[in-house]
C-alpha cells in the first residue's frame, strides 16, 4: 500500500531531501545538493519566494519505506499577473512504481483544485533561477548544481499518465580549444566604437555587489518575453546575491556599459562544481567547503549559466565584447570545456550565440503539462 505523508518539520524535509542521495547512490551522474542549503530554500522564513508562493513537500512511502517525494507549488505571480492558472510539480524523485507517481502527482493535482487552477506542470521549482524539466536524453552525461538528474523511466510514467510535453530545454558542451578570437574580436572593437560600450573588468566580489542590481533588473527586461517567465522581485535579489555571488569567480561575472553607466549586457559563468559537490556528498563540513573552495580556483571546466542583452542591443553584437573578455579570462585559467545549461529549444537567438564554438548537445529535458 502507497502512503502520501506532507514533510513540514525540518527532520521531515531533511527526509524528503536525502531520498534521492538513496535513490542515487550507485550513479556517477547524479550531483547531490548540499543538504542544508536545500532545506534553507524549503523554509518561509528564508527563501522569498514563498512571499508570492506557496510549497508544500510530499514523500511517499511504500511498506514503510520512502519510494519518492514531489513538491507542490503555486506561484502566485505567475497566475494573478501572467493568469497562467497552473500548478507546479518540483523536486521529483521516484523509483521505477508509476502508481508511486501517480499518487504523488495526484497530491499536486489536489492543490491546484482546490485553487480552481487549470493544469499541472513540471518539474519546475519557484521561478526561473531554479532548476526546471526531466531528463529525456544524456542520462550518461555528468548533471552539473543547477540542474536535476532524472532516470529514464519518469518520462515514461508521466506519459502513461497522460502529460504531454510542454517546454523542451537542450543543454551543450563544447571544447574551449574550438573557440578562436578571430570569430568576435573585430566585432567587438567595432561594437564598443560604434555604442560606445565598455566591459567592466572584477577582481573580488566586493567590487561585483554594487552592479548586481542593476543586473536583476536587465535579467527581467531581457527575458520577459520567454514563456513561463516570472520576474524577480527586490527581495528575491538579495536572497541570490547571497546564494549565488559569492560562489563565482568575481573575473566571471561580465557587464557591458555604455557611456551613460547604463548597463547593456551581463553574463555569469560559474567553475563547475559537479565532482566537488559529489566528494562532498551533501555536507560542507567537516570537508565539503575545501572542496567547492579547490574547484572554485582550480576546476577547469565552466558552466555558462545566465547571459542577457539589453533588448535595444540584441542583435547588434555585443556579445562578442562578452567573449572577448572570457577568451582571455579562460586562457590564462587553463579551461578546457564549456558547458551550456538548460536553454529553451525554441530561444534561437541565444543558440545562435554559440554557433561558431561547435557546440555538442549533450542532453535534452522537458516539462510536462497535463489538464486538471
Amino acid at each position: 500500500m502507497i502512503t502520501i505523508k506532507e514533510a513540514k518539520t525540518r527532520k521531515e524535509l531533511k527526509e524528503f531531501v536525502k531520498f534521492s542521495f538513496e535513490l542515487y547512490k550507485d550513479n556517477p551522474y547524479w550531483i547531490p545538493p548540499i543538504i542544508n542549503e536545500e532545506l534553507d530554500s524549503f523554509d518561509k522564513t528564508k527563501n522569498p519566494a514563498f512571499e508570492h508562493a506557496e510549497a508544500y513537500f510530499y514523500i511517499a512511502y511504500k511498506d514503510g519505506e520512502p519510494v519518492g517525494k514531489i513538491a507542490a507549488i503555486v506561484n502566485w505571480q505567475e497566475v494573478n499577473v501572467q493568469q497562467k492558472r497552473k500548478v507546479r510539480f518540483g523536486w521529483f524523485d521516484v523509483i521505477d512504481n508509476i502508481e508511486v507517481t501517480r499518487a504523488l502527482l495526484e497530491k499536486v493535482q489536489e492543490l491546484g483544485r482546490k485553487h480552481n487552477l487549470e493544469n499541472i506542470e513540471g518539474p519546475m521549482g519557484f521561478s526561473n533561477l531554479d532548476k526546471v524539466g526531466v531528463l529525456t536524453e544524456g542520462f550518461d552525461q555528468m548533471g552539473n548544481m543547477i540542474t536535476w538528474y532524472s532516470n529514464p523511466y519518469y518520462k515514461t510514467h508521466l506519459e502513461q499518465l497522460g502529460y504531454v510535453k510542454e517546454k523542451e530545454y537542450i543543454e551543450s558542451i563544447f571544447s574551449f580549444s574550438n573557440v578562436h578570437p578571430s570569430v568576435f574580436e573585430k566585432a567587438a572593437d567595432l561594437v564598443k566604437r560604434r555604442y560606445g560600450l565598455k566591459a567592466l573588468d572584477f577582481k573580488t566580489t566586493a567590487d561585483v555587489m554594487p552592479h548586481v542590481d542593476k543586473m536583476f533588473d536587465l535579467f527581467n527586461d531581457s527575458y520577459k518575453d520567454l514563456s513561463s517567465f516570472v520576474a524577480i522581485t527586490e527581495v528575491q535579489k538579495e536572497y541570490f546575491k547571497k546564494k549565488y555571488i559569492s560562489f563565482i569567480n568575481p573575473e566571471y561575472i561580465k557587464f557591458v556599459e555604455d557611456k551613460d553607466h547604463k548597463l547593456v549586457a551581463f553574463s555569469i559563468v560559474m567553475p563547475s562544481f559537479s565532482e566537488a559537490l559529489k566528494k562532498a556528498n551533501g555536507k560542507l563540513f567537516p570537508f565539503g567547503f575545501l572542496h567547492l573552495l579547490k574547484a572554485k580556483k582550480k576546476s577547469k571546466d565552466v558552466v555558462f549559466y545566465l547571459i542577457g542583452v539589453d533588448p535595444e542591443y540584441q542583435n547588434k553584437g555585443v556579445t562578442a565584447i562578452i567573449f572577448e573578455e572570457y577568451f582571455r579570462v579562460f586562457t590564462e585559467n587553463k579551461i578546457e570545456n564549456c558547458i551550456r545549461t538548460p536553454e529553451l529549444a525554441d530561444n534561437h537567438s541565444i543558440q545562435n550565440l554559440w554557433k561558431h564554438f561547435n557546440p555538442v548537445i549533450n542532453k535534452r529535458r522537458r516539462t510536462y503539462i497535463k489538464n486538471l
